[in-house]
C-alpha cells in the first residue's frame, strides 16, 4: 500500500497497480478526454485505468468521473456515454448523472446551442456506504398547509407532518437537485484545466466522511487534495506531469483542515 497523503508523480495507471484491492473510499476525477487540450503531450489507456479504479474501490465506495465530449467533423464523440458503459460493465452502478453547469462557460460559435456543461457520472461499487446531502433553502420555508394543498408547494417537497392537526409545515432547507453551477477557473494556477474548488468539496462532503480516503488519479494542479485537507479527509494523488505535480505541490503548502 502507498503512503497516504502524497501526490505520486507518475502514471496513474502505474500508481493504481501499486495500491491494495478495496481501499479507497471515494475517487473525484476529471481525466484528460478527447485530447481537448494538449495536455503535456500525454494520453492515457482508459479501459486499463478503469478496471484498476473499480478493483481499488471499496464495497460501498463512490466515483465521481467528471467528462465531456469534443466535438468533431460535426459530431459529439460520445466519448463520455462510452466511458459509463465501461464502469457499468466492471461492475459499477450508475449511481446518479448529474450535470457540471459552467457558470461563464467559453463561447464556441457552433451552428448548435453554446456548450455549457459537462457530466459529473457518480458510480457507486454497489450501494454507497455514505451520503451526506447538499442542501438549500426552500422557497416556502416555514409555510403551513393542508396536504389537499399541496400542489401550492409541490417544488419544496421537503415537510413536517403534525399529526394532531393533519398540517404540513415547510422545512427551511432541501435536498440539492443533481444539477450544480459553478465558474470555470482556466489555467490561472498554470493547468489547462482547474477543478473549480467547490466541485471538489461539494463532492468529497456528499460522498466520503472525515476520516476517509480519496483519491484522485489525475491531480493536475492539486484541487482534490487541497479540498480532502480542509475537510478532514485523507488523500492520495497521481499525476504523470512534474510541472503539474510542482503546481499541486505548492499550492498544498499551508493547506490546513477548516
Amino acid at each position: 500500500m502507498l503512503e497516504i497523503n502524497k501526490i505520486y508523480n507518475e502514471d496513474c495507471l502505474i500508481g493504481l497497480k501499486k495500491l491494495d484491492s478495496d481501499v479507497i473510499d471515494l475517487t473525484v476525477t476529471s481525466p484528460p478526454y478527447d485530447d481537448l487540450r494538449k495536455y503535456n503531450g500525454y494520453s492515457f489507456d482508459f479501459d486499463a485505468i478503469s478496471y484498476e479504479l473499480f478493483r481499488v474501490t471499496k464495497p460501498g465506495g463512490v466515483l465521481v468521473w467528471v467528462v465531456g465530449d469534443k466535438t468533431k467533423n460535426g459530431s459529439e464523440t460520445g466519448t463520455s456515454f462510452k466511458q459509463a458503459l465501461q464502469f457499468m460493465k466492471l461492475g459499477f452502478k450508475l449511481h446518479d448523472t448529474m450535470i457540471f453547469e459552467k457558470a461563464n462557460p467559453i463561447p464556441q460559435n457552433h451552428n448548435r446551442y453554446e456548450q455549457c456543461f459537462e457530466y459529473m457520472f457518480v458510480f457507486s461499487k454497489g450501494k454507497p456506504n455514505t451520503f451526506n446531502p447538499i442542501k438549500v433553502p426552500t422557497k416556502n420555508a416555514g409555510k403551513v398547509f393542508n396536504w389537499g394543498d399541496r400542489k401550492t408547494v409541490m417544488d419544496d417537497n421537503q415537510c413536517r407532518r403534525d399529526r394532531t392537526t393533519d398540517l404540513y409545515t415547510v422545512k427551511p432547507e432541501k435536498i440539492h437537485n443533481n444539477i450544480f453551477t459553478y465558474s470555470v477557473g482556466g489555467g490561472k494556477l498554470g493547468h489547462p484545466a482547474v477543478f473549480p474548488e467547490q466541485l471538489a468539496r461539494d463532492h468529497i462532503i456528499s460522498w466520503s466522511n472525515p476520516g476517509d480516503l480519496v483519491l484522485d488519479p489525475f491531480i493536475g494542479s492539486g484541487t482534490t487534495a487541497k479540498a480532502s485537507i480542509e475537510l478532514g479527509r485523507s488523500y492520495i494523488g497521481f499525476e504523470i506531469s512534474k510541472e503539474y505535480c510542482n503546481i499541486a505541490e505548492e499550492r498544498l503548502k499551508g493547506t490546513k483542515k477548516v
